[in-house]
């Protein structure tokens, strides 16, 4: 099954990003600031909105501790920013910004609910509906993001198509596994990761973020195992 609604979502992104680009060298540098001061602002308050709708906090807690020594032990980010390295190298980008850049993107566009719930939906035979109105608001974050951290936003399409392609697949193949208590409960840990990226974004204080991200899969266990209730 091809993932059509993924694959519009990285072309939305695509197109934005390279928008971005190129208003990017005619923004001044204080008008790029706060429009991504505005994002982190943005990702926070979107992230706390999504959290709280958990329905047990200790699966919650258990599954971002767990997830995020997990995380730390393979060391993921610095694996991501690795590839963010050498596509920069690939690319022969001289933007200093450019795996944080991936980074940002990839996390603000897969850590949502819509994410989540859209690949979901086109994994189990819908419409992507969800998905398709996803790649509009992604489309335009994009610009706003490429403008002020470069071409990595682009390339973040990359980790998406895995990422959100391989939940489309994963849910073809069994159907009756996402429940919707399950997916109300990965979309909250989704939340939690938001708001570690709004503080990143913010510069309040640099969370390992993406060493947070096999809390995800750490979730789906706990929940099947101990909170099936």
């Amino acid at each position: 099954m091809l993932p059509l609604g993924t694959l519009a979502n990285a072309g939305a992104i695509l197109i934005g990003g390279m928008v971005g680009m190129i208003i990017r060298s005619r923004l001044p540098e204080r008008i790029s600031l706060i429009v991504f001061q505005g994002i982190g602002l943005f990702t926070l308050s979107l992230g706390v909105s999504l959290a709280i709708k958990t329905q047990n906090f200790l699966l919650l807690i258990f599954s971002i501790v767990l997830g995020s020594i997990i995380g730390e032990l393979l060391d993921l980010e610095k694996g991501l920013n690795h590839l963010g390295e050498n596509l920069k190298s690939l690319i022969k980008s001289k933007n200093d910004r450019f795996a944080e850049g991936l980074v940002t993107a990839f996390l603000l566009f897969c850590m949502g609910s819509m994410t989540i719930l859209g690949a979901i939906e086109e994994g189990l035979g819908n419409p992507p509906h969800l998905l398709l109105a996803k790649s509009v608001l992604d489309g335009f974050s994009s610009i706003a993001l490429s403008a002020s951290l470069g071409a990595g936003v682009i390339f973040s399409i990359i980790p998406l198509l895995l990422y959100q392609g391989g939940i489309t697949l994963f849910a073809s193949s069994l159907q009756s596994f996402f429940t919707d208590s399950l997916i109300l409960e990965l979309t909250a840990t989704g939340g939690l990761l938001l708001i570690g990226l709004g503080i990143n974004i913010l510069e309040i204080k640099k969370l390992k973020v993406l060493n947070m991200l096999p809390s995800l899969v750490v979730v789906v266990i706990l929940k099947m195992l101990f909170f099936h209730n």
